[in-house]
Parts: structure tokens; C-alpha cells; sequence
């Protein structure tokens, strides 16, 4: 019988052509996209379930408003770790990272380096918490020295070649040499962060004691069966024993005093695998996705299914009526109600198997741009997962099932002598259900499109605003660290080259780069009430020209002024914790020691405009610029228009300056912009697939005016021998369809602001979301469903009247 079911159809299929390439192509389109945003999602889950221990891992957060700042960051004072072990069973072991940026790594001997960035300092406990298999050495032992370090195969093969890199030396920035004890296999991606070396602790250079500087992402491993938001509750009293009498030596005053004043110091729990996801800190070790963009996915994987089944659903019932004798003379010659469900329902199932299969051809040919958009290394081998497996076969029955369903039980509800006498009427103004499922694809096309807008005005906002500092035409160098004092001789050197306007030495910027953040006091006052939490950057006397800031009160560094070496510069939110217009020429002292017992006096010269250096997400904290050494890079603002020569000029100084250094280099607006690049790579994905959603939706649209052209073929002879012009044929049959996009369009918009208001409440500068984003939304889903509908429209307007009415 199935048999049976299976070769009636796939012989109904071949002989409605038109109608089988609407529906399959429309579930394709859908199922493709449903496993395309379905691995993305699964890959976005599965970060960091690698490690073994994973469920038990946590990271140590710390939040600490104070001096003005409200800060929350993923790292904690150095002795949090050690601390937790020693005071705390429950604690089975800790390890602590610390990133030290950009490197120059070359083996000894060798004139060459190469630039690395995954370089991290880590306990030798590294391999007991997490799960980093080593191919050569021994975990126990491979960090336990000073200047020893575990390099990753990739890294070493950069490094070595086909060589054994085991007991090898590598040497960074020309100062340090670290020995190969270790090599591990290369990490995966779906890790909240990535290292290709790990370099010994116990080489680096901390104030283990120093409870008030966080500079260690810290994890601790909780031992089996321990509540961790239990736990958690611990980490209070730990702040009150060990923070306390060291906030109390600096500001006079206690814990509780701290708190009561509004202020605090808190340090607190992720788990482990919440981090990517869920992680909304400061100073992490690799920038972080959001389950927002999690849940906006699903919801999109949802709707572009919803809108496949309802097209399926919607072009099945408008067929009925072609099929109506069929049904009719089934039953009579005999089949019962359940026969003739079996049969629809095979006709559904096989379709969404073949609509399956062409999806996975889909999603085969597309899987490349799509890894490209996201930034993925998705393969079509992680579809073979047994999740994903199960989920190919079941979804396309599940589909088939779901959208069969109501033409099947439709369909064999006909009454056989209704039908054989011709009283079955299924026009498309009685069709209440195909009508609502109209409305409702469409409103979800509407919602996708209206986000889509909003989320690239908001990113069009961020690369557009002004930032409070001129990022056009700077050229950045990094590594100047390693060229030691001839950094200098190298900008001196560049600075003579037409079309270099001027040039800093720095590696303190306003993109991603060095942070310090410290406390500073108003002279006389040394208190906590009084403190002021910021920024301080070492920069030269030409860093405000060069980054292009705008001096709004007082003065700029000079050369002809000695004594501005004790000099500070505030921007406009710290100078307003320190006296607000009233500020220059104020004395501000900040602690040199631990114990805060001496300090260093600036006198404030002057304050510049705020600048963000830091993502939009957040709002601009106070900061200071002092004369202070800083090599870690070099920006020129250039100004000649034919750039490429200038570049190769510049490369050439730096080779002659730097010998065996590779030359890196980025501009100030692609630095800023790659703050963005999670947000772009969503805008993207979102358009793609709100594009898939509407044209899915216009497959659909234009299989039922075709129906309904077919359906009113008298109607229209008759009218069209009567007079009636061609444009009010189309406007007639295009009305009933532009009402049902109408409100769908007045529905989609309330859920659609919503939605993006939720979404924008991430940022701190942010833009309005205006009136004219819904309309230009609905001007385009009328416009789409005008155009889909009016093809079909203008094709039966201009058919024949006699044709028509003869094949009546």
C-alpha cells in the first residue's frame, strides 16, 4: 500500500510541474537555511565543552565601582587563585593566564622573527585544569621551570619545521629566551581563547601580594559534586579579608565604610562554558559572541521554516480544487477517509525528502561564503554529527507531516457527491486560513526586514560617529618595543618624508592596546570619597597632534616646557571628577607604591575633548595622558594622496631601522572598525537570510496568484468582453493580497521595535529608532508582494477573452 501511495505521488508531482518547483524549491530554500543557522548555533554552544573538567571550571570576575568608574572586568588580583586553594577544600585547583599582547619570536642565531599574538603567561598547573593534550613532553612538568614554555604544533612548526622543537630555545622581543618543554596540539576553535604559547609563570615578573591590581584571568576547578553559586557566596568574605586592609591603607577606610558610600569590590563566578555566550566583562582574553545572537537566529530558523511550511500548506489547499473529482470518484469507487490522508500525506513527505535532499546540496555549495560571513570553519562533515544525522531525517517527516496535515484532512473530507456535482468552491475570498497564513509569513518577513535596517543603521552609526579623535590617515606600526632606542631615530627618519604629517611613539591607543588603569587623589585629600579611578597613558609631546584630539581647555605637552614632564592631561570626565572647568594648574597625586605611602604630583596642564577608546557599548571613563616612555607602537598621520609609495617608503626606513623585523602596520579606522566585526558579520547573516525569508515568501505569493488567476479565468473573460481595462483587472486581483500585506504590516511593527529596542540597550551611544525604518520597511514588502502578484495578474489580464471564455 505504501508502495502504492509512493508511485501515485510521485506521478501527481510530474504532472503539476509548476506547482512541485514552487514548493520544493520554497522547502529547500528553508531547510538549507534551517541547517545552515543550525550548525552556527550548535558551534556557538559548543565552546570550551572540549575540556573534560568542563562543568567544573569557573572563571573569577571582578566588578568594582570606585572613583568615579563603574568597572566589570574577567580579571582578578593575582593572589585570588593561590588564595582560594589554600583557604578553601572545595577548591581541587586553580590556574591563572596572563596575556602580554604582540611578540617578536625567532630562534637564536636567526636574523628573522615573526610577529606572534596568542602568547600567554600560565601556571604549571595549565594542563590539571584544563584540556590541552600535549603530543611531546610531560604536563606535570612542562611549566614548572623558569623561562620554559609549551608551544602549540602549529607554532612550532612556523618555528622549526619537520625539526624537534623539544629542549630548542626561542627568543622574544631579543631579550628573553624561553626552552621548548612541551608541545601541545593546536587548540580548537571553539574556545573562548587561544594560545600557540604558554609561557612559564613562574618567569614573570608580579606583586603576588597586591590585592588591588587586576591583571589574571584566574579559573579555579571546583572538586566533584560542589555547588558553585554556593561556593560563589565565599568570595565576599575573601574580599573583606584579603582586599580590605590593603583598600583600608590607601583610603582610610574599611569594607563596609566602601560599600555604604555607594562603592564596592566584588569578585564573583562564570562557569566556564557561560563565558562566550554570556560574558559581558572587560578585558577578555578574545573577544566574546552574545546568546542574543543566539536567540536572533533561532527565531529566524523558526520563522524561514514557518514561512516554508506555510507556503507548502497554503499551495496545497489552493490545488484542492483541481483535485476535487479525484476525490470524489476515490470514494466511490471505495477508499476510505484514512487511504485518502495516507495518500496526501505521501505526496507531502516526498516532497520535503526531495526538497531535503536539494537542500543539502544547498547547503554543501553554499557552506564556504557562509563560513566566510561568519567567520566560521564550519564543514559538511559536521553534519554527520548523530544530533544533526537524526535531525536531516526526522525534520523533513516532521515537515511533511505538519504541512500535509490540513490538506490531507482537508482534502478527504470532500463529500463525494458535492464534489462529482461541482459544489466544491475554494476561492481565494473564502480561504480564511490561507488568508492568516499569508498575513502571518509575511509579518515575519516584515519583522526580519525592519531588524536588518536597525542593525545596520546602528553599525553605520558606529563607523560614522565622531569619536572625539580624527582616526582617517593613521598609519599604526607595532613592535617598536623590540627596536629599543631606535624607535626613535626610526619616526625621526619617517617624520622627513613628504606627505608624513607628524608622528608618536605609544602603545597606548584608542583601539584595542595597553591599559592602565590607577588611582589618583586631589592633593590634601587622600581619601576614598575623594579617589578618582582612571586611565593613565605614557605618551610623547606629539600624541595629541598626531591621533588628531581636540585641547578644550588649558594646553598641549611642549618641548619648551621642562617641567611638563610632571605635567598630566585630563579628558573632559575626568576633569569633571577633579573640578570641572576649574582645573588647570589643580595638582593631582598618584601612589607609586602597594602601600600608597609616597606618591607622584602632576600638575594638570590641560583637558581634551572625550574620546572613545572603548567600544560604544560602554560610556567614556575618565582619562589621563602623562609623559611617559612607551614603545609598543608608532602612528604617523599621513597626508599624501598617493599611498602606496609612501607605504614603501616607510617599509624601507623600518628595514633599515629594524633588521630581520617583520613590518606590521594597520590603520587607525580598520583597528576601530574590527571592535565591530561581530556586529557586522550578524548584520550580514541577518540580511542574507531576511532576503531567503521574503523571496521564500514571494515563492509562495506568486503559486497562489497563479491559482487564483486560474480560478477566476471566466471571471476575467467576462469582465474583459464587458470593457473592463487591463489596469483594473490587475488592481483587482492584486487588492485581496496587499490588504493581507497591509496588516501584516501593522502587526510586525510593534514586535519589531521591540525587539531592536531590547537589542540597542547594549550600547551606550546608540541611534533612535524613527518612524520612517517602519515605512520604508512596508513600502519594501508591498513592493516585493506588489511585483510577485502582479506578474501573474498582468499575464491572466492579458490573456484572450474568447480563449478564456471558450476553455470555460
Amino acid at each position: 500500500m505504501f508502495r502504492n501511495y509512493l508511485k501515485i505521488a510521485w506521478r501527481n508531482l510530474r504532472k503539476q510541474r509548476g506547482f512541485t518547483l514552487i514548493n520544493i524549491s520554497g522547502l529547500a530554500i528553508g531547510l538549507a537555511s534551517c541547517l545552515l543557522i543550525t550548525l552556527y548555533i550548535l558551534d556557538e554552544l559548543s565552546y570550551d565543552q572540549f575540556h573534560a573538567k568542563a562543568n567544573r571550571i569557573y572563571r573569577i570576575n571582578s566588578d568594582i565601582k570606585f572613583g568615579g568608574n563603574d568597572m566589570h572586568m574577567a580579571v582578578s588580583p593575582a593572589p585570588v587563585g593561590p588564595t582560594l586553594k589554600k583557604d578553601y577544600p572545595q577548591v581541587e585547583q586553580f590556574v591563572r593566564l596572563h596575556q602580554r599582547g604582540t611578540w617578536l619570536v625567532k630562534r637564536p642565531g636567526s636574523t628573522n622573527s615573526l610577529r606572534e599574538e596568542n602568547i600567554t603567561f600560565a601556571d604549571s598547573t595549565l594542563f590539571d585544569v584544563f584540556t590541552l593534550p600535549l603530543v611531546s613532553g610531560n604536563p606535570k612538568r612542562a611549566l614548572t621551570e623558569p623561562n620554559t614554555l609549551v608551544i602549540s604544533e602549529a607554532a612550532a612548526k612556523r618555528h622549526f619545521g619537520n625539526q624537534d622543537p623539544m629542549g630548542q630555545t626561542l627568543t622574544f622581543d631579543n631579550k628573553t629566551s624561553y626552552k621548548v618543554t612541551g608541545v601541545m596540539r593546536n587548540m580548537p576553535t571553539n574556545s573562548h581563547f587561544r594560545a600557540d604559547f604558554f609561557l612559564a609563570m613562574v618567569s614573570d615578573d608580579y606583586e603576588w601580594g597586591d590585592w588591588l591590581s587586576n591583571n589574571h584571568h584566574t579559573y579555579i576547578l571546583l572538586r566533584e559534586g560542589i555547588d558553585y553559586k554556593q561556593f560563589d557566596k565565599n568570595l565576599d568574605a575573601v574580599v573583606d579579608r584579603y582586599v580590605g586592609p590593603q583598600a583600608f591603607l590607601v583610603v582610610g577606610a574599611t569594607m563596609s565604610q566602601i560599600r555604604k558610600s555607594g562603592n564596592h569590590f566584588r569578585l564573583w563566578m562564570i562557569p566556564l562554558t557561560d563565558i562566550h555566550l554570556h560574558s559581558k566583562q572587560t578585558i577578555e582574553l578574545a573577544p566574546n559572541s552574545d546568546i542574543q545572537y543566539v536567540y536572533i537566529f533561532s527565531a529566524v530558523v523558526l520563522f524561514i521554516l514557518l514561512i516554508a511550511c506555510i507556503n507548502f500548506m497554503n499551495l496545497a489547499t489552493a490545488r484542492s480544487a483541481n483535485r476535487a473529482k479525484e476525490v470524489g470518484v476515490r470514494k466511490v469507487l471505495g477508499s476510505d477517509r484514512q487511504q485518502l490522508i495516507g495518500q496526501f500525506m505521501a505526496e507531502s513527505v516526498l516532497m520535503t525528502f526531495l526538497a531535503m535532499t536539494l537542500a543539502l546540496v544547498l547547503v554543501a555549495v553554499a557552506l564556504p561564503f557562509f563560513n566566510d560571513v561568519a567567520n566560521k570553519n564550519l564543514t559538511i562533515n559536521s553534519l554527520a554529527s548523530p544530533y544533526l544525522l537524526l535531525t536531516i531525517i526526522l525534520l523533513p517527516l516532521v515537515v511533511g507531516v505538519l504541512a500535509g496535515s490540513y490538506p490531507a484532512f482537508f482534502l478527504s473530507s470532500f463529500r463525494p457527491i458535492s464534489v462529482l456535482k461541482g459544489k466544491v468552491s475554494v476561492s481565494f475570498k473564502s480561504a480564511g486560513l490561507r488568508s492568516s497564513l499569508v498575513v502571518f509569513q509575511f509579518m515575519m518577513s516584515v519583522i526580519l526586514i525592519i531588524g536588518t535596517i536597525i542593525v545596520y543603521r546602528q553599525i553605520t552609526y558606529i563607523q560614522t560617529k565622531n569619536l572625539g579623535f580624527n582616526r582617517d590617515r593613521v598609519m599604526t606600526i607595532n613592535d617598536v618595543n623590540a627596536m629599543g632606542k631606535q624607535a626613535e631615530v626610526f619616526r625621526q627618519e619617517v617624520l622627513r618624508l613628504p606627505g608624513v604629517v607628524s608622528g608618536s611613539i605609544s602603545g597606548y591607543l584608542p583601539t584595542p592596546s595597553n591599559r592602565s588603569d590607577n588611582a589618583f587623589f586631589p592633593e590634601g585629600e587622600i581619601n576614598q570619597k575623594k579617589a578618582v579611578s582612571m586611565q593613565s597613558w605614557g605618551v610623547d609631546h606629539d600624541y595629541v597632534k598626531t591621533l588628531g584630539m581636540q585641547i578644550v581647555q588649558g594646553r598641549d605637552f611642549s618641548r619648551d616646557f621642562g617641567a611638563d614632564s610632571s605635567g598630566i592631561i585630563l579628558n573632559e570626565s575626568a576633569a569633571k571628577l577633579f573640578g570641572g572647568k576649574n582645573v588647570i594648574g589643580k595638582r593631582i597625586l598618584q601612589p607609586t607604591d602597594n602601600q600608597f605611602k609616597s606618591f607622584k604630583t602632576y600638575t594638570v596642564l590641560g583637558v581634551i575633548k572625550n574620546f572613545h577608546y572603548e567600544s560604544l557599548r560602554q560610556t567614556i571613563g575618565a582619562l589621563s595622558l602623562v609623559l611617559r616612555p612607551n614603545t609598543g607602537a608608532v602612528s604617523f598621520r599621513l597626508s599624501s594622496t598617493n599611498l602606496p609609495t609612501l607605504m614603501k617608503q616607510i617599509e624601507n626606513k623600518w628595514k633599515q631601522a629594524a633588521t630581520g623585523q617583520p613590518f606590521n602596520y594597520s590603520f587607525l579606522d580598520d583597528d576601530f572598525d574590527r571592535m565591530y566585526r561581530s556586529e557586522q558579520r550578524v548584520g550580514t547573516i541577518a540580511l542574507i537570510f531576511a532576503l531567503l525569508a521574503i523571496l521564500i515568501s514571494c515563492l509562495g505569493l506568486f503559486g497562489l496568484a497563479a491559482f487564483m488567476a486560474e480560478q477566476r479565468t471566466k471571471e476575467i473573460g467576462v469582465r474583459k468582453v464587458l470593457g473592463a481595462s487591463v489596469g483594473s483587472i490587475v488592481s483587482l486581483l492584486s487588492k485581496d493580497f496587499l490588504k493581507l500585506v497591509l496588516i501584516a504590516i501593522v502587526i510586525a511593527s510593534p514586535i519589531a521595535w521591540y525587539a531592536m529596542h531590547r537589542w540597542l540597550q547594549d550600547f551606550a551611544y546608540k541611534i533612535d529608532i524613527e518612524w520612517w525604518v517602519f515605512a520604508l520597511a512596508g513600502l519594501l514588502a508591498v513592493g516585493i508582494a506588489l511585483l510577485t502578484v502582479s506578474f501573474q495578474s498582468v499575464k491572466a489580464a492579458l490573456m484572450n477573452p474568447v480563449k478564456s471564455l471558450r476553455s470555460e
